[in-house]
């Protein structure tokens, strides 16, 4: 059955193929999960690191695969399973930030602060044109002045290569809204990339 996914999986387009491996899960082919996630993991981990730092942030891919896992056999249309799996990451980067929020003290702030610091000097695994800038330090203070719904928007468009349309179905927003809010963002950034010397 391993030898068929892996068949599957090298005659078939991406989708066609996340079709396929999760239809042989929901029948119980639970060796297939194994590729999917094999696919995906470094997406997942690269989004909730532009989303919410490096803290926790081996505990917050695990939880979004353990989601994926549980919510498999009740996903009815598993062509639709890249937004399906990006609707969860951006549920559990949610959640994290409002736990942050519940705990923000003098205390933590500091600790955040210490965070920061090591988030800089952790280089994730991107393909975009906005972190061959070689400004990771920049880029990632700048999206940290973003709000969260800006944040959201500009990672999984730039930074994730996802169509205005995808990130809308995973937002559950209109395509204005996502334009919107990436139009916004991108200003927010350049003027902050300015502010710090860069020439764009």
């Amino acid at each position: 059955m391993l030898a068929e996914c892996t068949a599957n999986m090298l005659t078939n387009s991406c989708s066609d193929n996340d079709a396929i491996l999760v239809g042989r899960c929901q029948q119980g082919e639970s060796h297939c999960f194994r590729y999917l996630y094999q696919r995906y993991q470094r997406k997942v981990r690269s989004t909730l690191y532009q989303l919410c730092g490096s803290s926790h942030l081996d505990d917050l891919v695990q939880e979004v695969f353990m989601r994926v896992w549980k919510g498999l056999p009740k996903l009815k249309q598993p062509s639709t399973f890249s937004t399906w799996l990006y609707r969860i990451t951006w549920n559990v980067a949610t959640d994290q930030r409002r736990r942050l929020a519940k705990q923000s003290s003098f205390g933590s702030k500091l600790k955040a602060e210490a965070l920061l610091e090591q988030e800089r000097s952790v280089q994730p695994h991107h393909s975009s044109d906005l972190m061959h800038l070689h400004y990771q330090d920049l880029v990632n203070r700048g999206l940290n002045e973003l709000s969260f719904d800006q944040r959201t928007v500009l990672v999984l468009h730039d930074l994730e290569d996802l169509p205005q349309k995808q990130i809308a179905e995973i937002l559950a927003i209109p395509v204005g809204t996502v334009k919107s809010r990436l139009f916004h963002a991108r200003g927010a950034m350049r003027k902050f990339l300015q502010r710090e010397g860069v020439k764009l």
